[in-house]
């Protein structure tokens, strides 16, 4: 991968990569949004599952939620955008912590926080790098595997990121989900997610909302809603198709070689030495 290349589609802001899809201008301005009290943020490093968390939120029914498009995404109009919506909004964001607006934090707006293993994530986002024409090109798992373990990739270190959010995990306007358990028990983490936004659905409504957003089912509808904007959830991309692939837990196993899973490992455990969050993806590495 060129620099040149890179530079064409990604740009640093804080010392973070981001898409030029997210303005400067709109990054540097985050602190002036008015956030309000029955904001709901939906945040994740990329390739962790945001997607599906929408799709659930999406299919409560009677929940009177608008889902916006990302904070991050587009220019300083976008504060102007969000102020249209007369509903409950649900926002997506891939910005860690540190990074989100002072007035959501001051507010206690809620906050859905989901993480997956980040192996697993690695491969997904090398795949999204190769196949979406806003990531830099990259030729192999090998040139991935090395600006990952850097964090020399869009959004920033996974473990920067995890840990950012980790450090208010006992917030009661914070709710972490797990991808490995949504693939696991979706109905609970539906419940999970529905009881946390104070609404109460019954088991019947629950068990169609899983139904509704199994990830064969998201995949297919992703295919039909290809590129509607109206959908974008990603700050990286509008085209539906590139944002559902394997959705798989332990595809890492066929692209890390024993090598690159030690140093990870390594890694893993140096970065991830005070995490209780860390002990969840014990069984999945």
């Amino acid at each position: 991968m060129s620099s040149q290349d890179q530079w064409s589609v990604l740009h640093k802001f804080k010392g973070i990569l981001f898409s030029t899809m997210s303005s400067e201008e709109l990054l540097n301005s985050l602190d002036c949004f008015d956030a309000r009290e029955d904001d709901v943020f939906l945040v994740s490093y990329p390739k962790s599952g945001t997607h599906w968390i929408a799709e659930v939120i999406k299919n409560i029914p009677n929940a009177r939620i608008t889902l916006t498009s990302p904070i991050e995404l587009g220019d300083i109009s976008k504060f102007e955008e969000l102020k249209t919506y007369c509903e409950r909004r649900v926002i997506p964001t891939h910005l860690s912590y540190d990074m989100l607006p002072t007035n959501v934090k001051q507010k206690q707006c809620k906050v859905i926080y989901i993480i997956r293993n980040p192996k697993d994530t690695a491969v997904s986002l090398f795949h999204y790098y190769r196949e979406n024409p806003n990531l830099p090109g990259i030729e192999t798992w090998n040139e991935f595997f090395e600006l990952f373990l850097r964090g020399d990739v869009v959004y920033g270190s996974w473990f920067d990121h995890v840990l950012s959010w980790e450090e208010h995990k006992n917030a009661q306007n914070i709710l972490i989900i797990f991808y490995e358990e949504m693939k696991t028990d979706l109905s609970k983490n539906i419940k999970k997610i529905t009881t946390f936004l104070g609404l109460n659905l019954t088991d019947g409504e629950i068990n169609m909302i899983a139904r509704k957003t199994s990830f064969s089912e998201m995949k297919n509808n992703a295919v039909k809603e290809n590129c509607d904007p109206n959908h974008t959830i990603c700050a990286l991309t509008s085209n539906r198709r590139l944002v559902f692939r394997k959705g798989a837990v332990g595809d890492w196993i066929n692209y890390f070689t024993s090598k690159q899973k030690r140093v990870f490992d390594e890694l893993f455990t140096e970065k991830m030495k005070h995490s209780e969050l860390a002990g969840h993806f014990g069984e999945y590495s």
